[in-house]
Protein backbone atom coordinates (compact mmCIF):
# COMPACT_ATOMS: atom_id res chain seq x y z
CA UNK A 1 0.00 0.00 0.00
CA UNK A 2 0.95 3.79 -0.48
CA UNK A 3 1.05 6.51 2.05
CA UNK A 4 -2.40 7.55 0.94
CA UNK A 5 -3.36 3.78 1.41
CA UNK A 6 -2.02 3.87 4.84
CA UNK A 7 -3.45 7.10 5.97
CA UNK A 8 -7.21 5.60 5.28
CA UNK A 9 -6.01 2.43 7.12
CA UNK A 10 -5.86 4.96 10.10
CA UNK A 11 -9.68 5.45 10.16
CA UNK A 12 -10.38 1.70 10.60
CA UNK A 13 -7.40 0.43 12.47
CA UNK A 14 -5.72 1.87 15.42
CA UNK A 15 -3.11 4.28 14.32
CA UNK A 16 -0.13 3.08 16.00
CA UNK A 17 -1.13 -0.59 14.48
CA UNK A 18 -1.36 1.33 10.62
CA UNK A 19 2.03 2.76 11.72
CA UNK A 20 4.06 -0.31 12.65
CA UNK A 21 2.93 -1.77 9.40
CA UNK A 22 3.84 1.10 7.42
CA UNK A 23 7.44 0.98 9.13
CA UNK A 24 7.38 -2.89 7.96
CA UNK A 25 6.76 -2.07 4.68
CA UNK A 26 9.44 0.30 4.28
CA UNK A 27 12.02 -1.88 5.68
CA UNK A 28 10.95 -4.44 2.61
CA UNK A 29 11.22 -1.04 0.20
CA UNK A 30 14.52 0.23 1.54
CA UNK A 31 16.22 -2.98 0.11
CA UNK A 32 14.03 -2.89 -3.52
CA UNK A 33 15.09 0.75 -3.40
CA UNK A 34 18.95 0.02 -2.39
CA UNK A 35 18.82 -2.93 -5.21
CA UNK A 36 17.33 -0.64 -7.57
CA UNK A 37 19.88 2.36 -6.88
CA UNK A 38 23.14 0.13 -6.84
CA UNK A 39 22.10 -2.79 -9.44
CA UNK A 40 24.06 -4.69 -7.24
CA UNK A 41 23.66 -7.89 -4.98
CA UNK A 42 23.16 -6.95 -1.69
CA UNK A 43 25.58 -8.21 0.74
CA UNK A 44 22.88 -9.96 3.02
CA UNK A 45 19.92 -12.35 1.43
CA UNK A 46 16.31 -11.10 1.39
CA UNK A 47 13.54 -12.78 2.84
CA UNK A 48 11.05 -14.63 0.90
CA UNK A 49 8.72 -12.07 1.74
CA UNK A 50 10.90 -9.05 0.55
CA UNK A 51 11.20 -11.36 -2.75
CA UNK A 52 7.94 -11.96 -3.44
CA UNK A 53 7.02 -8.09 -2.64
CA UNK A 54 9.40 -7.47 -4.84
CA UNK A 55 8.06 -9.88 -7.76
CA UNK A 56 4.96 -9.02 -7.31
CA UNK A 57 5.50 -5.40 -7.49
CA UNK A 58 7.56 -6.26 -11.10
CA UNK A 59 4.61 -8.35 -12.16
CA UNK A 60 1.67 -6.02 -12.06
CA UNK A 61 3.75 -3.40 -14.38
CA UNK A 62 3.61 -5.57 -17.34
CA UNK A 63 0.18 -5.24 -19.57
CA UNK A 64 -1.53 -8.95 -18.86
CA UNK A 65 -2.02 -8.09 -15.50
CA UNK A 66 -3.12 -4.62 -16.12
CA UNK A 67 -6.99 -3.87 -14.60
CA UNK A 68 -9.00 -3.82 -17.75
CA UNK A 69 -6.69 -4.78 -20.00
CA UNK A 70 -8.02 -5.65 -23.96
CA UNK A 71 -5.40 -7.56 -25.58
CA UNK A 72 -6.31 -8.07 -29.07
CA UNK A 73 -2.82 -8.94 -30.20
CA UNK A 74 -1.50 -12.34 -31.13
CA UNK A 75 1.17 -12.30 -27.93
CA UNK A 76 -0.92 -10.76 -24.42
CA UNK A 77 0.53 -12.94 -22.08
CA UNK A 78 -2.46 -15.07 -21.59
CA UNK A 79 -2.18 -18.00 -19.89
CA UNK A 80 -4.53 -21.15 -19.73
CA UNK A 81 -3.36 -22.48 -16.27
CA UNK A 82 -2.87 -20.60 -13.31
CA UNK A 83 -0.76 -22.90 -11.83
CA UNK A 84 1.88 -21.95 -14.42
CA UNK A 85 1.02 -18.20 -13.57
CA UNK A 86 1.97 -18.73 -10.27
CA UNK A 87 4.88 -20.83 -11.42
CA UNK A 88 6.28 -17.70 -13.05
CA UNK A 89 5.40 -14.98 -10.70
CA UNK A 90 2.80 -13.75 -13.60
CA UNK A 91 6.08 -12.57 -15.51
CA UNK A 92 4.43 -14.35 -18.31
CA UNK A 93 5.98 -11.86 -21.48
CA UNK A 94 9.74 -12.55 -21.18
CA UNK A 95 12.47 -10.68 -21.78
CA UNK A 96 14.00 -8.84 -24.98
CA UNK A 97 12.24 -8.06 -28.66
CA UNK A 98 12.45 -9.56 -31.87
CA UNK A 99 15.62 -8.07 -32.72
CA UNK A 100 17.64 -7.73 -29.52
CA UNK A 101 16.72 -9.78 -26.07
CA UNK A 102 18.25 -7.12 -24.21
CA UNK A 103 15.74 -4.64 -25.43
CA UNK A 104 12.90 -2.99 -23.51
CA UNK A 105 9.26 -4.37 -23.97
CA UNK A 106 6.87 -1.91 -24.22
CA UNK A 107 4.29 -4.10 -22.61
CA UNK A 108 5.94 -5.62 -20.30
CA UNK A 109 7.87 -2.77 -18.05
CA UNK A 110 8.08 -5.05 -15.09
CA UNK A 111 9.50 -8.08 -16.84
CA UNK A 112 12.02 -5.59 -18.57
CA UNK A 113 13.08 -4.66 -15.44
CA UNK A 114 13.63 -7.77 -14.37
CA UNK A 115 16.01 -8.71 -16.92
CA UNK A 116 17.76 -5.45 -16.39
CA UNK A 117 18.33 -5.79 -12.92
CA UNK A 118 19.43 -9.59 -13.47
CA UNK A 119 22.10 -8.80 -15.56
CA UNK A 120 23.45 -6.10 -13.57
CA UNK A 121 23.20 -8.55 -10.69
CA UNK A 122 25.05 -10.92 -11.92
CA UNK A 123 28.38 -8.77 -13.84
CA UNK A 124 28.04 -7.85 -9.89
CA UNK A 125 28.96 -11.83 -8.75
CA UNK A 126 31.45 -11.84 -11.71
CA UNK A 127 33.67 -9.18 -10.60
CA UNK A 128 32.90 -10.40 -7.10
CA UNK A 129 34.14 -13.77 -7.86
CA UNK A 130 37.53 -12.38 -9.56
CA UNK A 131 37.23 -11.04 -13.00
CA UNK A 132 37.05 -7.40 -11.95
CA UNK A 133 37.58 -5.90 -15.40
CA UNK A 134 34.64 -7.69 -16.83
CA UNK A 135 32.37 -4.43 -18.18
CA UNK A 136 28.99 -6.74 -19.67
CA UNK A 137 27.55 -9.58 -19.36
CA UNK A 138 23.72 -10.86 -19.91
CA UNK A 139 21.83 -13.86 -18.93
CA UNK A 140 20.33 -15.94 -22.18
CA UNK A 141 17.94 -18.58 -21.75
CA UNK A 142 20.29 -21.48 -23.13
CA UNK A 143 22.85 -23.71 -21.99
CA UNK A 144 26.51 -23.26 -22.27
CA UNK A 145 26.64 -25.05 -25.99
CA UNK A 146 24.15 -22.91 -27.45
CA UNK A 147 25.45 -20.29 -25.70
CA UNK A 148 28.99 -20.66 -27.43
CA UNK A 149 27.03 -21.09 -30.49
CA UNK A 150 25.78 -17.57 -30.35
CA UNK A 151 29.06 -16.44 -29.81
CA UNK A 152 30.30 -18.17 -32.59
CA UNK A 153 27.57 -17.06 -34.93
CA UNK A 154 28.56 -13.57 -34.17
CA UNK A 155 32.20 -13.69 -34.72
CA UNK A 156 31.02 -14.83 -37.91
CA UNK A 157 30.15 -11.11 -39.25
CA UNK A 158 33.55 -9.95 -38.19
CA UNK A 159 35.95 -12.56 -39.67
CA UNK A 160 33.42 -13.92 -42.90
CA UNK A 161 36.30 -15.45 -44.66
CA UNK A 162 37.42 -17.45 -41.60
CA UNK A 163 36.20 -21.23 -41.00
CA UNK A 164 38.24 -23.01 -38.46
CA UNK A 165 38.10 -22.76 -34.62
CA UNK A 166 41.22 -23.52 -32.93
CA UNK A 167 40.49 -26.38 -30.05
CA UNK A 168 42.67 -27.58 -27.12
CA UNK A 169 41.31 -30.71 -26.84
CA UNK A 170 38.86 -31.52 -24.39
CA UNK A 171 36.48 -34.60 -24.18
CA UNK A 172 32.82 -33.05 -23.76
CA UNK A 173 30.36 -33.25 -26.16
CA UNK A 174 28.28 -29.62 -25.96
CA UNK A 175 31.35 -27.82 -26.57
CA UNK A 176 32.51 -29.55 -29.42
CA UNK A 177 29.09 -29.64 -30.90
CA UNK A 178 28.74 -26.10 -30.75
CA UNK A 179 31.55 -24.99 -32.96
CA UNK A 180 30.01 -27.43 -35.54
CA UNK A 181 26.40 -26.14 -35.44
CA UNK A 182 27.70 -22.95 -35.71
CA UNK A 183 28.70 -24.04 -39.16
CA UNK A 184 32.55 -24.20 -38.27
CA UNK A 185 35.49 -26.98 -38.47
CA UNK A 186 36.99 -27.61 -35.22
CA UNK A 187 40.87 -27.87 -35.21
CA UNK A 188 41.43 -30.39 -32.32
CA UNK A 189 44.71 -29.85 -30.48
CA UNK A 190 45.90 -32.52 -28.37
CA UNK A 191 47.17 -32.19 -24.73
CA UNK A 192 50.62 -32.91 -23.57
CA UNK A 193 51.08 -34.90 -20.28
CA UNK A 194 53.14 -32.66 -17.40
CA UNK A 195 52.99 -35.40 -14.46
CA UNK A 196 49.75 -36.63 -14.25
CA UNK A 197 48.14 -33.61 -15.64
CA UNK A 198 46.79 -33.06 -19.17
CA UNK A 199 47.90 -29.60 -20.18
CA UNK A 200 47.85 -26.61 -23.22
CA UNK A 201 50.25 -27.31 -25.98
CA UNK A 202 50.50 -23.67 -26.53
CA UNK A 203 53.20 -24.64 -29.20
CA UNK A 204 50.89 -26.39 -31.45
CA UNK A 205 48.21 -24.10 -31.16
CA UNK A 206 50.73 -21.64 -32.40
CA UNK A 207 52.10 -23.63 -35.28
CA UNK A 208 48.23 -24.54 -36.38
CA UNK A 209 47.53 -20.59 -36.43
CA UNK A 210 50.45 -20.14 -39.08
CA UNK A 211 49.44 -23.44 -40.77
CA UNK A 212 45.81 -22.90 -41.40
CA UNK A 213 46.38 -18.82 -41.61
CA UNK A 214 45.22 -16.53 -39.07
CA UNK A 215 42.56 -14.79 -41.12
CA UNK A 216 41.15 -18.27 -41.69
CA UNK A 217 40.92 -18.93 -37.80
CA UNK A 218 37.78 -17.64 -36.47
CA UNK A 219 38.69 -17.65 -33.07
CA UNK A 220 40.72 -19.87 -30.22
CA UNK A 221 38.09 -21.77 -28.16
CA UNK A 222 39.68 -22.04 -24.50
CA UNK A 223 38.12 -24.08 -21.10
CA UNK A 224 38.84 -23.44 -17.58
CA UNK A 225 36.26 -25.65 -15.77
CA UNK A 226 37.18 -29.31 -17.06
CA UNK A 227 37.68 -32.77 -15.71
CA UNK A 228 41.03 -34.34 -14.20
CA UNK A 229 43.41 -35.00 -14.85
CA UNK A 230 43.22 -31.93 -17.47
CA UNK A 231 43.66 -29.09 -16.19
CA UNK A 232 42.46 -25.56 -17.48
CA UNK A 233 43.81 -23.91 -20.39
CA UNK A 234 46.88 -22.15 -20.06
CA UNK A 235 44.67 -18.97 -20.53
CA UNK A 236 47.28 -16.29 -20.25
CA UNK A 237 49.39 -17.43 -23.19
CA UNK A 238 46.78 -18.06 -25.52
CA UNK A 239 45.41 -14.70 -24.71
CA UNK A 240 48.65 -13.73 -25.85
CA UNK A 241 48.90 -15.53 -29.13
CA UNK A 242 45.60 -14.22 -29.76
CA UNK A 243 46.42 -10.58 -29.12
CA UNK A 244 49.55 -11.15 -31.35
CA UNK A 245 47.90 -12.43 -34.26
CA UNK A 246 44.65 -10.55 -33.78
CA UNK A 247 42.48 -13.63 -33.47
CA UNK A 248 39.51 -13.39 -30.84
CA UNK A 249 39.26 -15.53 -28.12
CA UNK A 250 35.88 -17.44 -26.43
CA UNK A 251 36.39 -19.12 -23.10
CA UNK A 252 34.46 -21.91 -21.69
CA UNK A 253 34.41 -21.06 -18.38
CA UNK A 254 31.49 -23.82 -17.88
CA UNK A 255 31.17 -24.13 -14.04
CA UNK A 256 34.08 -22.07 -13.14
CA UNK A 257 32.19 -19.36 -11.74
CA UNK A 258 32.72 -21.27 -8.21
CA UNK A 259 36.42 -21.56 -8.74
CA UNK A 260 38.52 -18.32 -7.66
CA UNK A 261 41.35 -20.11 -9.71
CA UNK A 262 39.45 -20.20 -12.48
CA UNK A 263 38.50 -16.57 -12.55
CA UNK A 264 41.59 -15.42 -12.18
CA UNK A 265 42.97 -16.75 -14.62
CA UNK A 266 40.11 -14.87 -16.85
CA UNK A 267 41.27 -11.72 -15.51
CA UNK A 268 44.91 -12.43 -15.99
CA UNK A 269 44.20 -13.23 -19.42
CA UNK A 270 41.79 -10.10 -19.78
CA UNK A 271 45.18 -8.38 -18.52
CA UNK A 272 48.10 -9.86 -20.15
CA UNK A 273 46.32 -10.42 -24.17
CA UNK A 274 42.58 -11.14 -25.43
CA UNK A 275 39.52 -12.41 -24.33
CA UNK A 276 36.46 -11.67 -26.25
CA UNK A 277 33.92 -13.83 -24.04
CA UNK A 278 33.48 -15.61 -21.63
CA UNK A 279 30.29 -18.06 -21.21
CA UNK A 280 29.30 -19.72 -17.74
CA UNK A 281 26.37 -21.95 -17.00
CA UNK A 282 24.13 -21.08 -14.42
CA UNK A 283 22.49 -24.34 -12.98
CA UNK A 284 26.31 -25.63 -12.11
CA UNK A 285 27.35 -22.22 -10.60
CA UNK A 286 24.31 -20.91 -9.23
CA UNK A 287 22.13 -24.05 -8.06
CA UNK A 288 18.88 -23.05 -10.70
CA UNK A 289 17.35 -25.76 -13.30
CA UNK A 290 18.86 -26.13 -16.21
CA UNK A 291 18.51 -24.06 -19.14
CA UNK A 292 20.22 -20.33 -18.54
CA UNK A 293 23.80 -19.20 -19.35
CA UNK A 294 25.70 -15.94 -19.12
CA UNK A 295 27.74 -14.69 -21.57
CA UNK A 296 30.30 -11.72 -20.39
CA UNK A 297 33.16 -9.73 -21.99
CA UNK A 298 35.32 -7.31 -21.74
CA UNK A 299 34.23 -5.09 -24.26
CA UNK A 300 30.90 -3.69 -23.81
CA UNK A 301 29.72 -3.39 -27.35
CA UNK A 302 30.76 -6.80 -28.32
CA UNK A 303 28.31 -8.46 -25.56
CA UNK A 304 25.51 -6.25 -27.01
CA UNK A 305 26.67 -8.03 -30.36
CA UNK A 306 25.93 -11.01 -29.00
CA UNK A 307 22.71 -10.20 -27.41
CA UNK A 308 21.45 -8.51 -30.86
CA UNK A 309 22.60 -11.58 -32.66
CA UNK A 310 19.78 -13.85 -30.73
CA UNK A 311 16.73 -14.07 -32.37
CA UNK A 312 13.57 -12.97 -31.20
CA UNK A 313 11.93 -12.79 -27.67
CA UNK A 314 13.40 -15.28 -24.77
CA UNK A 315 12.05 -16.88 -21.51
CA UNK A 316 12.43 -15.24 -18.32
CA UNK A 317 12.36 -18.14 -16.33
CA UNK A 318 16.47 -18.74 -15.97
CA UNK A 319 16.76 -14.72 -15.56
CA UNK A 320 14.04 -14.99 -12.84
CA UNK A 321 15.47 -17.97 -10.82
CA UNK A 322 19.01 -16.71 -10.91
CA UNK A 323 17.60 -13.46 -9.17
CA UNK A 324 15.27 -14.84 -6.43
CA UNK A 325 18.69 -17.36 -5.99
CA UNK A 326 20.95 -14.03 -5.78
CA UNK A 327 18.34 -11.95 -3.84
CA UNK A 328 18.05 -14.90 -1.29
CA UNK A 329 21.72 -16.03 -0.65
CA UNK A 330 22.94 -12.54 -1.22
CA UNK A 331 26.74 -11.60 -1.92
CA UNK A 332 27.85 -13.13 1.70
CA UNK A 333 25.86 -16.24 1.64
CA UNK A 334 27.26 -17.13 -1.87
CA UNK A 335 30.73 -16.13 -0.57
CA UNK A 336 30.01 -18.81 2.16
CA UNK A 337 29.46 -21.65 -0.47
CA UNK A 338 32.13 -20.75 -2.28
CA UNK A 339 34.18 -21.28 0.78
CA UNK A 340 32.97 -24.36 1.76
CA UNK A 341 32.64 -26.03 -1.23
CA UNK A 342 37.14 -25.02 -1.28
CA UNK A 343 36.80 -26.89 2.27
CA UNK A 344 35.18 -29.75 0.86
CA UNK A 345 37.20 -30.11 -2.07
CA UNK A 346 40.45 -30.78 0.44
CA UNK A 347 38.37 -32.98 2.58
CA UNK A 348 37.55 -35.02 -0.46
CA UNK A 349 41.09 -34.92 -1.96
CA UNK A 350 42.40 -36.65 1.40
CA UNK A 351 39.29 -39.00 1.83
CA UNK A 352 40.09 -40.34 -1.81
CA UNK A 353 43.79 -40.65 -1.46
CA UNK A 354 43.38 -42.69 1.80
CA UNK A 355 40.98 -44.79 0.03
CA UNK A 356 43.18 -45.21 -3.42
CA UNK A 357 45.75 -46.14 -0.75
CA UNK A 358 43.75 -48.67 0.79
CA UNK A 359 43.27 -50.58 -2.47
CA UNK A 360 46.44 -50.42 -4.16
CA UNK A 361 45.80 -47.06 -6.40
CA UNK A 362 46.60 -43.14 -6.22
CA UNK A 363 45.07 -40.17 -6.03
CA UNK A 364 46.17 -38.37 -9.66
CA UNK A 365 48.38 -35.51 -8.73
CA UNK A 366 46.33 -32.75 -10.52
CA UNK A 367 47.18 -29.22 -8.94
CA UNK A 368 45.81 -27.05 -11.15
CA UNK A 369 42.18 -28.26 -11.28
CA UNK A 370 40.51 -26.25 -8.24
CA UNK A 371 37.42 -28.50 -8.79
CA UNK A 372 38.15 -31.87 -10.09
CA UNK A 373 40.13 -35.28 -9.15
CA UNK A 374 40.93 -38.39 -10.25
CA UNK A 375 42.05 -41.30 -8.80
CA UNK A 376 43.92 -44.61 -10.79
CA UNK A 377 42.27 -48.10 -11.49
CA UNK A 378 45.36 -49.57 -12.47
CA UNK A 379 44.56 -52.22 -9.90
CA UNK A 380 41.35 -52.92 -11.44
CA UNK A 381 42.18 -52.66 -15.00
CA UNK A 382 44.51 -55.64 -13.93
CA UNK A 383 41.76 -57.81 -12.27
CA UNK A 384 39.47 -57.78 -15.78
CA UNK A 385 39.26 -55.82 -19.17
CA UNK A 386 35.26 -55.45 -18.27
CA UNK A 387 35.55 -54.23 -14.44
CA UNK A 388 36.24 -50.59 -14.78
CA UNK A 389 33.36 -49.92 -17.05
CA UNK A 390 31.02 -52.13 -13.90
CA UNK A 391 32.64 -49.79 -11.11
CA UNK A 392 30.46 -47.21 -13.20
CA UNK A 393 27.61 -49.18 -13.42
CA UNK A 394 27.54 -50.22 -9.74
CA UNK A 395 28.29 -46.71 -8.54
CA UNK A 396 25.50 -45.31 -10.73
CA UNK A 397 22.57 -48.24 -9.22
CA UNK A 398 24.04 -47.36 -5.61
CA UNK A 399 22.87 -44.01 -6.22
CA UNK A 400 26.14 -42.49 -6.64
CA UNK A 401 25.72 -39.75 -9.01
CA UNK A 402 28.54 -37.68 -11.30
CA UNK A 403 31.43 -40.09 -10.44
CA UNK A 404 33.09 -40.57 -14.34
CA UNK A 405 34.89 -44.14 -14.69
CA UNK A 406 37.20 -43.76 -17.47
CA UNK A 407 38.57 -47.18 -19.17
CA UNK A 408 41.59 -47.09 -21.21
CA UNK A 409 40.78 -46.84 -25.51
CA UNK A 410 37.20 -45.96 -25.83
CA UNK A 411 37.00 -44.47 -29.27
CA UNK A 412 33.69 -42.03 -29.96
CA UNK A 413 32.99 -40.12 -33.36
CA UNK A 414 31.46 -37.26 -32.84
CA UNK A 415 29.80 -35.36 -36.66
CA UNK A 416 32.58 -37.25 -38.82
CA UNK A 417 35.46 -36.40 -36.18
CA UNK A 418 37.27 -39.59 -34.45
CA UNK A 419 38.44 -38.98 -31.09
CA UNK A 420 40.90 -41.91 -29.98
CA UNK A 421 40.55 -42.20 -25.71
CA UNK A 422 37.28 -40.23 -25.93
CA UNK A 423 36.69 -39.16 -22.30
CA UNK A 424 39.59 -39.10 -21.28
CA UNK A 425 40.81 -35.73 -23.31
CA UNK A 426 44.15 -37.43 -24.26
CA UNK A 427 44.78 -40.51 -27.47
CA UNK A 428 46.78 -42.69 -24.67
CA UNK A 429 46.29 -41.58 -21.44
CA UNK A 430 48.67 -43.71 -19.00
CA UNK A 431 45.64 -45.05 -16.91
CA UNK A 432 41.99 -46.50 -16.65
CA UNK A 433 40.79 -43.45 -13.50
CA UNK A 434 37.86 -42.73 -11.70
CA UNK A 435 36.61 -38.86 -11.62
CA UNK A 436 34.78 -37.27 -8.30
CA UNK A 437 33.77 -33.34 -8.09
CA UNK A 438 33.93 -31.00 -5.09
CA UNK A 439 31.12 -28.35 -6.81
CA UNK A 440 28.87 -25.55 -5.03
CA UNK A 441 26.64 -26.72 -2.81
CA UNK A 442 28.43 -30.68 -2.19
CA UNK A 443 28.39 -31.48 1.53
CA UNK A 444 30.80 -33.71 3.76
CA UNK A 445 27.96 -36.14 3.76
CA UNK A 446 27.95 -36.62 0.12
CA UNK A 447 31.85 -37.20 0.78
CA UNK A 448 31.22 -39.22 3.05
CA UNK A 449 28.53 -41.60 1.59
CA UNK A 450 30.33 -41.78 -1.56
CA UNK A 451 33.53 -42.88 -0.33
CA UNK A 452 31.54 -45.73 1.47
CA UNK A 453 30.37 -46.92 -1.15
CA UNK A 454 33.15 -46.49 -3.88
CA UNK A 455 34.90 -48.47 -1.33
CA UNK A 456 32.13 -51.48 -1.23
CA UNK A 457 32.02 -51.77 -4.85
CA UNK A 458 35.83 -51.82 -4.98
CA UNK A 459 36.03 -54.74 -2.25
CA UNK A 460 33.04 -56.45 -4.11
CA UNK A 461 34.99 -56.26 -7.74
CA UNK A 462 38.22 -57.48 -6.20
CA UNK A 463 36.58 -60.33 -4.19
CA UNK A 464 34.28 -61.26 -7.71
CA UNK A 465 37.94 -60.88 -9.33
CA UNK A 466 39.31 -63.31 -6.62
CA UNK A 467 36.38 -65.63 -7.48
CA UNK A 468 36.81 -66.18 -11.03
CA UNK A 469 40.83 -66.63 -11.24
CA UNK A 470 40.37 -69.32 -8.74
CA UNK A 471 37.81 -71.34 -10.89
CA UNK A 472 37.37 -72.50 -14.00
CA UNK A 473 35.43 -70.70 -16.79
CA UNK A 474 32.36 -73.14 -16.40
CA UNK A 475 32.48 -73.02 -12.69
CA UNK A 476 28.85 -71.41 -10.81
CA UNK A 477 31.21 -70.31 -8.34
CA UNK A 478 33.02 -67.75 -10.68
CA UNK A 479 29.73 -65.78 -11.49
CA UNK A 480 30.09 -62.90 -8.89
CA UNK A 481 26.91 -60.41 -8.18
CA UNK A 482 28.25 -56.86 -9.28
CA UNK A 483 24.75 -55.73 -7.90
CA UNK A 484 25.04 -56.94 -4.19
CA UNK A 485 26.44 -54.90 -1.33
Amino acid sequence: MNSENFSLGEKIVSTSYIRQGSQARRGHEQLIRHLLEQGKCPEDGWTESTIELFLNELAVMDSNNFLGNCGVGEREGRVASSLVARRHYRLIHGIGRSGDIAAIQPKAAGSSLLNKLTNSVVLDILKLTGVRSAASCFVVPMATGMSLTLCFLTLRHRRPKARYIIWPRIDQKSCFKAMITAGFEPVVVENVLEGDELRTDVEAVERKIEELGAENVLCIHSTTSCFAPRVPDRLEELAALCAKHNIPHIVNNAYGVQSSKCMHLIQQGSRVGRIDAFVQSLDKNFMVPVGGAIIAGFDESFVQEISKMYPGRASASPSLDVLITLLTLGANGYKKLLSERKEIYLFLSQELKSLALAHGERLLHTPHNPISLAMSLDGLQAESDKAVTQLGSMLFTRQVSGARVIPLGKEQTINGHRFLGFMSHSEAYPCPYLNAASAVGITREDVTLCIKRLDKCLKALKKEGNATKGSSPGDPSSQGDATGE
